[in-house]
């Protein structure tokens, strides 16, 4: 079944020309919620809770792999286990990209980045990025598929839940001594061969 965003934006492999425009793509944004995390000693709780005012998050560019993702490699990453895939507009802009790697020995396929540019948000191109990873999680024979993500990245954590992943683990301290100082990863996964997003 093709997807609204199928047909409103061009998918393929990212070039080496698409560079420049992954790395400065805007990954900001802002919410009302986050996933406050509450660590016990036997295990731990998340839960939704509102933030007033609304929380915006701007990634430092030391903290995106959008630089990574795209970079020298992803032209080079055709023959690999890594792939960037990008989502250009119609005006020829870069509406998206998803960078991902897959790990043979324990069969996991990582979505490593995907960010949406905030003009294109809300209209499939997050979950037609997804199935392009998903897609080459089924060619490599992946297990399951894998992400992290800050528990205060609201929007993003309900997209991945629509999409089918489970949170399986979290981080208290990944984002020590970063800019993202005080937040949690919390850690996403969901079978593959898996329904597409």
């Amino acid at each position: 079944m093709t997807t609204a965003a199928e047909t409103a934006y061009e998918f393929r492999t990212a070039r080496p020309e698409d560079t420049e425009a992954i790395g400065a793509l805007d990954g900001s944004f802002i919410t009302s919620t986050v996933f406050q995390v509450l660590v016990t000693d036997g295990g731990f709780a998340i839960r939704e809770v509102p933030v007033d005012p609304p929380l915006t998050k701007v990634f430092p560019e030391d903290e995106s792999d959008g630089e990574d993702a795209g970079g020298e490699d992803a032209a080079d990453s055709v023959d690999s286990d890594s792939r960037t895939f990008v989502a250009m507009a119609a005006d020829g802009g870069l509406a998206g990209f998803a960078a991902v790697s897959y790990s043979s020995w324990n069969r996991r396929l990582t979505i490593e980045d995907i960010e949406v540019a905030p003009d294109h948000r809300g209209r499939g191109v997050g979950r037609a990025l997804m199935g392009h990873a998903v897609e080459f999680a089924r060619e490599r024979g992946a297990g399951h598929i894998w992400l992290e993500v800050t528990n205060v990245n609201a929007p993003a954590i309900h997209s991945y839940r629509r999409m089918g992943f489970a949170f399986c683990g979290l981080d208290t301290a990944l984002y020590n001594d970063t800019a993202s100082e005080g937040e949690q990863a919390l850690y996403m996964s969901m079978p593959c061969p898996c329904p597409g997003p």
